[in-house]
């Protein structure tokens, strides 16, 4: 899990160098007029973070899952096992 965490936040800081240019577009009214409309969006970094942090809540959830199934398993191999003990003492 630590080299998907490593991975994840050198993606994020190489990409951090390159910066998005804002967009500009002209846009005419039904009367005529121009209105000039600036879009800047999310930048690389911004972007780049975001991914990092849905890809880290992706693993803790597959992650968590797992442990989840794991402890069920032992709980009901422990269930099972203590049922036939029991049945032997008897």
């Amino acid at each position: 899990m630590k080299k998907v965490m490593l991975l994840l936040a050198a993606c994020a800081f190489t990409t951090a160098a390159i910066a998005q240019t804002p967009e500009t577009e002209v846009k005419v009214r039904d009367n005529g007029t121009k209105k000039v409309v600036t879009k800047t969006g999310k930048t690389n970094v911004g972007q780049a973070l975001d991914n990092t942090a849905d890809a880290a809540g992706n693993v803790a959830k597959k992650a968590g899952r797992g442990i989840k199934k794991g402890t069920q398993k032992v709980g009901r191999g422990l269930k099972r096992g203590t049922k036939k003990m029991e049945d032997k003492t008897e």
